[in-house]
């Protein structure tokens, strides 16, 4: 290949078609996951695959003929790759392929082949390829800023306007950058938000002036707009033919009404996409630098909401198999009834020094976080002055600690 030549981008079809992979390394790992994802009949030939690639072909994904290359193993091939960590097999292997017309990638040189493979990225049906004549960094970087600029709503890939409905997006523990791909790229399309409390606020500010943002806030012990005023507002602006997201903070199914929302939807004919989101309950304790599991220290995890007391007739919670359990409890929206919760766990045997992290404004700018125990917990947030949104960690694995950059 003469590399001063420009490259010809072209996607290829290859469903169903034979591509034949010389090596079992890493690089022969990425690209085989790609070949199986565009359909592709793909053998890799070579006497050692990575663990992987060794599960693949065990999975029946590809077929793993193991020894090594010899002339003629690229018969029927529409496509190969030499991937192996030897240039004479390489070069070999390129030579067979352009013997037969086959286009060929040599991962160790690219000048060498009769092909090479672009920086490639997906986002919602979109494939996005980058050459830059060798550069591998260059074209890598602009192809991550590409798909990222797609999901950030900075390009807009849209040939046709949202169609009418609401997207229930969860946004995350509140970093904006932790709210998901799809969840970004529908909020970039959106004509009507409403918006709780606890969603990434900063990534509003991104909105397009001709957004209606609606305040949907529930303040803990203040204002709140009611449940059935929320889902009114999404019914009525769906049916005036608007694309409308529904953006709460965490992950709308774990404690955040999202299923009331989706029924009401649902009840009134209004189509209704559902987009998770990473919850506070593991993310808030994660950027304090505890995990809610650890191998050896727990082996079960509950997540508990905190609104109603122990005892309390609208309770569902067993608080006599917490007590027993030795796992990792997780409370939300427990500030308020910390010490009711903890010495509920007590009697019911949990130890009073059993570890105890709280976690308040998890992954935002104004985070912070505090330990204590069982028996302390309810006096520690009080000296803190710990207030909502907090998340609470009970267990052993509240005792672990790592330095980590959220």
């Amino acid at each position: 290949m003469n590399a001063h030549h420009e490259q010809y981008l072209v996607g290829l079809d290859l469903a169903g078609r034979r591509a034949v992979v010389v090596g079992g390394g890493q690089v022969a790992q990425r690209r085989v996951a790609r070949l199986i994802a565009a359909g592709a009949v793909v053998e890799v030939v070579s006497p050692e695959v990575t663990p992987a690639v060794e599960g693949m072909a065990s999975a029946g994904e590809i077929t793993w003929t193991a020894r090594r290359w010899t002339d003629g193993d690229l018969t029927g091939a529409w496509y190969a790759i030499a991937a192996t960590d030897e240039a004479a097999t390489n070069a070999a292997v390129v030579a067979e392929a352009e013997r037969d017309r086959v286009f060929c990638v040599r991962a160790d040189d690219g000048d060498k082949g009769t092909a090479v493979t672009p920086a490639t990225g997906g986002y919602d049906g979109l494939t996005v390829g980058v050459l830059a004549r060798g550069a591998h960094r260059r074209s890598a970087a602009v192809r991550t800023a590409l798909v990222e600029a797609l999901a950030a709503g900075v390009v807009d890939e849209s040939a046709e306007p949202p169609q009418a409905g609401v997207a229930l997006v969860g946004g995350g523990p509140g970093d904006p950058e932790l709210i998901t791909v799809r969840g970004r790229r529908l909020l970039s399309r959106a004509e009507v938000v409403v918006a709780d409390r606890l969603g990434p606020r900063d990534i509003l500010d991104e909105l397009s002036p001709e957004v209606e943002v609606i305040d949907a806030s529930k303040i803990p012990y203040g204002r709140a707009m009611a449940q059935e005023r929320i889902n009114e507002l999404l019914i009525s602006h769906a049916r005036a033919g608007k694309f409308v997201v529904r953006l709460k903070g965490g992950d709308p199914f774990v404690y955040g009404r999202g299923f009331e929302e989706v029924q009401a939807c649902a009840a009134a004919g209004v189509p209704v996409t559902v987009v998770p989101g990473i919850t506070s309950a593991f993310a808030a304790p994660a950027v304090a630098g505890t995990p809610v599991s650890h191998r050896g220290v727990a082996h079960e995890i509950v997540v508990v909401s905190g609104h109603v007391a122990p005892g309390d007739p609208r309770s569902l919670t067993d608080w006599t198999a917490l007590g027993r359990m030795t796992g990792t409890i997780v409370l939300m929206m427990a500030v308020e009834r910390l010490g009711k919760f903890a010495e509920a766990l007590i009697t019911h045997g949990r130890p009073a020094d059993t570890p105890v992290l709280i976690v308040q404004d998890g992954t935002t700018r104004i985070e912070r976080s505090v330990r204590a125990t069982l028996e302390t917990a309810e006096q520690v947030a009080a000296e803190q002055e710990i207030s909502p949104p907090a998340i609470v960690v009970i267990g052993p694995v509240a005792g672990l600690q790592a330095p980590v950059k959220g």
